[in-house]
């Protein structure tokens, strides 16, 4: 099994043993580290499809920084390369709890603005009015608004974030052995094109994957939780 926390590079190590390249001749850090990302959000959606936590390091809920939306602007997408110049939200952003608007320049609190299933044109004024999450693009009132606003999101996020470098630290409960089997069987299947060894590298991730919830629900089961008597609270009246 693993620790909490270990380098980005340290999986891909292993990952190059299992390809049968200690030396990383062909599956260098720069050719695995895509395919480990791959892994990592595999990794985070299963444990959350188990209900079972991915880190003790650090939370699931975030607040983003201010996105700036320009006067007449409409909406804000998870890429740039998707629409040229339009405004991103973050990259972990599994799932939005609260949008918030401020008029930029103007400092303040954020307010949240309404959620909406269906969008409607409305005349443009001082606020975006409502928002709604459509094919991955957060929407606003059509005309846009008359100043530029900026907005806070408050929002849950991949358990596990992304890493950019071998040097990474990847904060995850029992992921060492499943990441580095699975970002084996991504790199012999997509580039290797072994897809015998790939399926092999599979199956031993698959069972990483069952041992990690497995440990840690039995884990949260030997918790020991203390409970007050029933008559407790009646004998502490006095009655």
């Amino acid at each position: 099994m693993s620790t909490t926390a270990v380098s980005a590079g340290q999986i891909m190590d292993r990952a190059a043993n299992l390809l049968n390249d200690p030396n990383k001749t062909d599956y260098k850090y720069t050719v695995m580290l895509p395919y480990l990302n791959m892994a990592i959000e595999e990794y985070s959606d299963m444990m959350a499809e188990a209900n079972t936590p991915v880190s003790n390091m650090t939370s699931t809920n975030r607040v983003s920084g201010p996105i700036q939306i320009p006067a007449g602007g409409t909406f804000i997408t998870i890429n740039e390369s998707v629409i040229p110049g339009a405004p991103k939200y973050p990259d972990d952003l599994i799932e939005i709890q609260e949008v918030g608007e401020r008029i930029q320049g103007i400092g303040g609190p954020f307010i949240a603005l309404p959620r909406r299933e269906f969008g409607q044109v409305s005349p443009a004024t001082n606020s975006l009015l409502y928002w709604i999450f459509e094919r991955g693009v957060i929407r606003f009132n059509p005309s846009g608004a008359t100043a530029p606003i900026e907005i806070e999101l408050k929002y849950s996020a991949q358990g596990v974030d992304y890493v950019a470098t071998p040097e990474e630290l990847i904060f995850a409960i029992g992921a060492r052995t499943f990441l580095a089997y699975k970002t084996a069987a991504l790199c012999a299947l997509f580039i290797g094109e072994n897809p015998s060894r790939a399926e092999v590298l599979e199956d031993q991730a698959n069972k990483a994957i069952e041992r990690a919830t497995a440990i840690s629900n039995k884990g949260r089961q030997q918790i020991v939780t203390r409970h007050r008597p029933f008559r407790a609270a009646y004998k502490s009246r006095g009655y």
